[in-house]
């Protein structure tokens, strides 16, 4: 994946994604992660290779693209909610993909709405559903985040820093709702991360990066002091942030 500007931003790479892990992407900032977890949604479109889904095939076409985005939820680091409406109206909107734009500016039906609700439940937000999410801490809105990608009804998350902004008791809680949820419904998950702490806690699989590359791909028990350094640097540990504390 090249940019505009002549900068790689990921070399060339094959990567399968098994069904049902939460895959952690770890490396320093540049390392390569954001533009491989937005490559796979084509929030950026590689410039050479290609995304493959079992379902779908090459993801070469519009029509694949659509198709594909639908099946393939998204979290944010900064949640990209709608502050004036409510947990319930943001989580809703996770349904606007199986449905036109004309379709969009028209009420949906109430079986949709239940989806929505259900999934509030399962964050523990049900009490929460008819609250402005500007009136929820951050770690709140990060489970509204993960409630509207439920009720997209994904076969894949993915999430980029989605725990970046949260203090480390909600970063475990976040991770730890995630994690059971995709292993509940058998839903991929792949999330990019800085917390080595978090990545060993919670992942399946870590992809290290350095420079555009992979450079690990294995289980968290074989990242030891040797495979950290490939990844960060020689005597870089420091460079992993620490867990941070900003929002409650």
């Amino acid at each position: 994946m090249t940019y505009p500007d002549g900068t790689v931003g990921l070399h060339e790479t094959t990567t399968e994604l098994r069904k049902g892990d939460l895959t952690v992407l770890l490396g320093l900032s540049g390392a390569g992660k954001s533009t491989l977890l937005r490559s796979m949604n084509h929030l950026v479109t590689p410039t050479s290779g290609r995304v493959v889904s079992r379902a779908l095939g090459s993801i070469t076409t519009r029509k694949a693209v659509r198709m594909h985005r639908r099946t393939t939820a998204m979290i944010f680091q900064h949640h990209q909610l709608l502050p004036r409406f409510s947990a319930l109206q943001n989580t809703l909107t996770g349904r606007l993909a199986y449905h036109n734009t004309l379709r969009g500016f028209f009420p949906l039906p109430r079986h949709e709405l239940q989806i929505a609700y259900q999934s509030l439940e399962r964050v523990g937000l049900a009490d929460k559903a008819l609250t402005r999410v500007d009136n929820l801490s951050g770690g709140q809105m990060q489970r509204v985040g993960i409630a509207r990608a439920l009720t997209q009804q994904p076969e894949t998350i993915l999430a980029d820093e989605p725990v970046a902004s949260l203090d480390p008791s909600t970063s475990h809680k976040v991770l730890g709702l995630l994690r059971r949820i995709c292993n509940e419904d058998g839903i991929t998950a792949v999330i990019s991360l800085h917390q080595l702490e978090l990545a060993t806690s919670f992942a399946d699989r870590i992809l290290g990066l350095a420079g555009g590359r992979v450079v690990f791909d294995g289980p968290p028990s074989e990242l030891d002091d040797s495979v950290i350094s490939t990844i960060y640097g020689t005597g870089q540990r420091q460079a992993v942030e620490p867990l941070q504390a900003a929002s409650a």
